[in-house]
């Protein structure tokens, strides 16, 4: 029997009420995007409210599978940044729960989304995005409302111009109206000009009515065949003037079969019909180009005369030599022969082109409706993705709120939408496999997810800065300093007596390794590879030094301090082999680009080692004459 319990509700209730703001607020932030590619069809056009509302809500339902996978993302991360940055996580481990028995009801959770979104991209999609397709389409072909600006020419009436210095907007009056005729053509321009006038649209909103008052109208009475500088014109004045003007600026919905054809507007039964259909079309078409191309354009022809046909009567044409036939003709007759293959060539090249072009386009279109058909899974499978990614994010990262979880999930989501944009260019445009580019993203993110989930489950610092700083300071080779203060209570203070000795035997020491490896000079590049694992003499020096350090540490003198800083952090491994195992550095060795960087790193590493000895032995004498001085 299934047990629900108190701590899966729990989970699941912080992360669906997380997940509902989060996902209305990624719906509004794409739709905004959308409406801002469309915002010149609908800036202007008077539509009705109940087309915005269309609009709007077409929009908002093919926008959902995109919105949902984000909503995830950032859902996961701000539920458990909380966790982590209340301690609720820490108490949930500690209580013998592990991150992946968290997740887990989440986890089905997610799967049902997989399954929403899938619903949406498969059924709820198609038919949205054909109903939008359409109502863009309308809202393209219509006119845009008529609102005259002052001072300037007004093209949007279609053949028309006006320019108006003043308008009423109360009483809707036209003041110093001039009016460009332009139907019959520039030169034979219609100019009207009226000292005041009226516009309004007829009730069947396909023609506007205009009402001028006191004005002169000039007409070119200019024909065609009339090359004269002085036009001759008519001049018409009037004290009232109507005419009507064709301006459709009703909205009419288009055919909505027109975008019924579209690989969006198509379910998965109706793209894999439509792919063995084009399929079908493409294979027996092209079997007939071929037959066309094979036995047509390429099968030789001869044309020849009559003399010349009774002439070799019983010969064979192929035995003539063309070469020879063709020095012996006349300049006529080679320039006939010349024109006739030059227009023969292009005449076929004109009809290869087309038909390349004819099959590379059915071709395109099959790779859309294959595009389409992968993208219904990938879509729908980037929820549980992009979970498995801000989940276990979120547990690393131990932030909540809408500060550092935001920033991670847009630059998650900025890198997923490369790649499956790249992915989904090359599978369109036929440069990779269908199925590689649809599914690229997929697999990028899959191992990306698996990764951050185990790191999160081992508790692993995989995002810790300061690990990633340690590990490049190592390989550079930078080190810290020390930073040793006096201490406010002292319990055992250093035996000063014996301290010179054990200063002396450590100068020695140093002193006789210097003497006995030569750090300075280069060493030998294979003997580097093949001997000595480890330096036991540097071990034993670094041993000593810190002991010596950690027990001087103790005293009261703040000079003997200050002076203890200036003892190096000795590397002990950073001069010898990179690699603990033999062959992985006999390896490094053979492969020289690699074996050359690590061979002038460890020549560089032995320099400073030998710097280090020379800094103990004079920061020996020196701490030698401070305890000299203190014992006085």
């Amino acid at each position: 029997m299934l047990r629900i319990k108190k701590l899966d509700i729990f989970i699941v209730k912080s992360f669906f009420l997380l997940f509902i703001g989060t996902f209305f607020i990624c719906l509004f932030i794409f739709m905004m995007q959308f409406l801002w590619r469309y915002v010149d069809e609908l800036v202007g056009k008077g539509l009705e409210m109940s087309v915005m509302a269309q609009f709007f809500f077409y929009s908002a339902l093919t926008l959902v599978p995109l919105s949902l996978p984000l909503a995830v993302l950032l859902a996961s991360l701000i539920t458990f940044g909380n966790f982590g940055e209340r301690y609720e996580l820490l108490a949930m481990k500690a209580a013998g729960i592990s991150l992946l028995k968290i997740m887990r009801p989440l986890a089905i959770f997610v799967c049902g989304l997989v399954g929403v979104s899938f619903y949406f991209q498969n059924v709820v999609g198609p038919i949205a995005q054909a109903k939008l397709g359409t109502l863009i389409l309308s809202m393209k072909q219509k006119s845009p409302e008529v609102d005259i600006p002052e001072g300037v020419f007004y093209s949007e009436i279609p053949d028309y111009n006006l320019k108006i210095a003043k308008k009423d907007r109360k009483t809707g009056m036209l003041y110093d109206v001039l009016i460009y005729n332009l139907r019959d053509g520039f030169e034979n321009a219609h100019i009207i000009y009226a000292d005041s006038g009226r516009m309004e649209m007829t009730a069947d909103k396909q023609h506007l009515w205009l009402h001028l008052y006191s004005g002169d109208l000039f007409e070119n009475l200019r024909a065609q065949n009339v090359k004269a500088q002085n036009v001759p014109y008519r001049r018409e004045s009037f004290r009232e003037k109507h005419s009507i003007i064709e301006f459709n600026s009703d909205f009419n919905m288009v055919d909505s079969d027109i975008m019924g054809k579209q690989s969006s507007a198509k379910d998965m039964k109706q793209l894999e019909a439509s792919i063995d259909s084009m399929k079908l079309v493409g294979d027996s078409i092209g079997r007939q180009y071929y037959t066309e191309v094979s036995q047509g354009n390429f099968r030789p022809s001869y044309t020849l005369s009559k003399e010349d046909t009774i002439k070799i009567e019983e010969a064979d044409i192929r035995t003539y030599n063309v070469d020879s036939l063709y020095e012996v003709s006349s300049l006529a007759q080679k320039q006939k022969v010349i024109t006739a293959a030059a227009g023969k060539a292009e005449n076929i090249s004109n009809d290869i082109s087309f038909k390349t072009f004819q099959m590379a386009d059915n071709d395109t279109r099959i790779r859309r409706h294959r595009t389409e058909w992968h993208k219904k899974f990938t879509i729908s499978l980037s929820c549980l993705l992009f979970f498995f990614i801000g989940a276990p994010l979120g547990g690393i990262i131990r932030k909540g709120g809408l500060g550092m979880p935001v920033i991670v999930s847009v630059m998650v989501f900025i890198i997923y939408y490369i790649i499956d944009n790249t992915g989904y260019k090359m599978a369109r445009d036929g440069k990779w496999i269908v199925w590689m580019g649809m599914w690229t993203s997929s697999a990028i993110l899959a191992p990306l997810g698996f990764f951050l989930t185990y790191k999160s489950n081992k508790d692993s610092v995989v995002l810790n800065a300061d690990a990633y700083i340690n590990w490049f300071k190592k390989i550079v080779g930078i080190r810290s300093l020390r930073h040793l203060f006096k201490k406010e209570v002292v319990i055992n203070d250093p035996d000063y007596e014996h301290l010179p000795g054990e200063l002396d035997r450590l100068t020695a020491e140093c002193k006789t390794y210097m003497a006995k490896n030569r750090l300075t000079k280069a060493p030998n590049y294979f003997k580097l590879w093949m001997v000595g694992e480890k330096d036991d003499e540097v071990v034993a020096i670094n041993e000593q030094l810190e002991s010596l350090v950690e027990e001087m540490s103790n005293t009261k003198s703040v000079t003997l301090v200050n002076t203890l800083n200036n003892y190096p952090i000795i590397s002990v491994s950073a001069h010898i082999r990179p690699f603990h195992k033999y062959w992985m550095n006999l390896l490094v060795g053979v492969i020289f680009p690699i074996g050359l960087f690590f061979y002038f790193r460890i020549w560089a590493f032995r320099v400073r080692l030998s710097k280090d000895m020379e800094r103990i032995i004079k920061n020996n004498e020196q701490i030698q004459f401070i305890i000299q001085n203190i014992n006085k």
